[in-house]
């Protein structure tokens, strides 16, 4: 349960004001399907979390030892200072028309936006960190809803209303308490 918890926790708040949250209301500006949006974003984000962690709980698997088990802690600290740079959408803010439906197109544009994305490293490391595929990767998925749904269906207004920073703040706090609870342990053992 603290790998869903924990995960759940760390993207859902690393998601808010990162652009695949910004793409999730142009999209939903864009073709006014929320359903159709809310299951491509679903899809994606198990298709991508999922072999995020599974990446991170193999290579835990390869290099667990101190050395490593230092470096998912230092990880966890540099997503801290990372969170706290806002994000926007890197492109055009108005998306090209789509040769897709809503669903397809969330899905597609949703799972190349994540790759390299600090959520899809951070789910990496939570893979790595707690060698539960499953777990991590429902949680960051819970995570990614909990951040995105509500995008989908208020848009603008929501992100008008929500303090931004001081999301970012609590997220960057977040990610920081976890590396230093890492490094800690980890020092402790040697």
């Amino acid at each position: 349960m603290e790998a869903l918890f924990t995960s759940l926790a760390v993207v859902a708040l690393a998601e808010i004001g990162d652009k695949t949250q910004l793409l999730a209301i142009v999209l939903a500006a864009r073709f006014k399907q929320p359903l159709a949006i809310i299951a491509g974003i679903f899809a994606a984000t198990v298709a991508n979390h999922f072999l995020a962690a599974l990446v991170g709980s193999q290579v835990a698997n390869l290099l667990d030892g101190p050395a490593f088990r230092l470096a998912i802690a230092a990880s966890f600290i540099a997503m801290a200072a990372w969170t706290l740079v806002p994000d926007k959408l890197d492109d055009d803010p108005q998306p090209k028309p789509a040769r897709f439906g809503a669903f397809l197109a969330t899905t597609i544009a949703f799972f190349l936006v994540e790759m390299g994305d600090k959520t899809q490293i951070a789910t990496v490391a939570l893979g790595a960190r707690f060698h539960d595929v499953v777990a991590v990767t429902m949680g960051t998925t819970l995570g990614m809803m909990l951040a995105n749904v509500p995008a989908v269906f208020l848009g603008n207004a929501l992100l008008e209303r929500v303090p931004l920073k001081v999301v970012r703040w609590v997220a960057a706090g977040l990610f920081l308490i976890i590396g230093v609870w890492l490094l800690v342990q980890t020092l402790g053992t040697l």
